[in-house]
């Protein structure tokens, strides 16, 4: 494991922020992916965010430009949500943008993202420029558009996932991989030794030990036999004044000594809270390409 000050000095990046004020009843169920892709001749990050709360379930759209500048976001609300398709057409620099979905035969599990049985697309210029979920032969045909495969690329996902002891998720880490289950097991109530355990599709594949003293730190593991970069802050969890998250996250790089959070890297006073997932992605990509998986795991009361 790399020296901690390396990892998370003043000159590194925190990812957790033991002052947050965020709570297991306040924090949301919440799924954001990003995808890069080209509307026109822009380079652009496309965010879709799943949400779910009391009031139903939420969807929301958000385009961003290479330089952090939003270009254009669009929220289905839960009450609109319930609608289950639509579109919505958008304008970015004279460019007509037209957003598709169809949620009708939608299967949902515990969390708001949706497993199968749906579609949503976002369409510039009568070409699709991003094209997710399983229905892609309905999408194609509903949708007056080129019937061109979509080149966007998965770069990031955040999740936030709830639980006591046991907290899990599902990815594919790689393009090409399979989808892997992803537990942690953490148990930090009544041990004077809490100790740190990952497990991916049951298999241990990292743990740690003396968590009071490795709180935050990075340790590479193998999936689908290539090297994945974890990283994670259980600060709050150990020490935080109020109920917080711990941050786990998940990179995948073509090269060991590329790092998410490094010391070449200086962005001071922020921590992954209130650091935008597409903002990741772009300070992430001089580092070299790959995907990255945030878990921001919530201890239920």
């Amino acid at each position: 494991m790399r020296d901690f000050p390396s990892c998370f000095g003043e000159n590194g990046v925190q990812i957790a922020d033991s002052s947050s004020s965020y709570t297991s009843k306040t924090a949301q169920n919440l799924v954001s992916c990003v995808y890069k892709c080209r509307l026109s001749d822009i380079s652009c990050l496309i965010t879709i965010t799943w949400t779910k709360n009391l009031m139903g379930q939420g969807l929301s759209v958000q385009i961003d430009d290479s330089t952090n500048q939003s270009l254009s976001k669009f929220d289905v609300k839960p009450w609109l949500f319930s609608k289950r398709k639509g579109s919505k057409n958008l304008e970015i620099n004279s460019c007509p943008i037209d957003i598709h979905w169809d949620l009708s035969s939608a299967k949902f599990g515990s969390g708001p993202e949706p497993l199968e049985g749906f579609y949503l697309a976002v369409v510039c210029d009568q070409e699709i420029v991003l094209l997710i979920g399983d229905l892609r032969k309905e999408a194609y045909k509903r949708i007056d558009a080129n019937p061109n495969p979509s080149k966007a690329i998965f770069v990031s996902k955040r999740e936030n996932i709830f639980g006591k002891k046991f907290y899990g998720a599902r990815a594919q880490f790689f393009e090409k991989g399979q989808t892997h289950s992803v537990s942690i097991e953490c148990d930090t109530a009544g041990s004077n030794d809490p100790s740190l355990v990952i497990r991916v599709d049951s298999k241990t594949v990292m743990q740690v030990q003396q968590l009071r003293w490795k709180f935050r730190g990075n340790h590479t593991i193998l999936v689908d036999g290539l090297p994945v970069e974890v990283l994670w802050d259980v600060h709050n969890w150990l020490f935080g004044n109020v109920v917080g998250d711990a941050v786990f996250m998940f990179q995948t790089c073509h090269s060991s000594d590329k790092y998410l959070w490094s010391s070449s890297k200086s962005i001071s006073d922020q921590s992954i809270l209130g650091w935008s997932c597409s903002q990741r992605v772009r300070d992430t990509e001089l580092l070299g390409p790959g995907f990255s998986l945030i878990l921001c795991a919530w201890k239920n009361e």
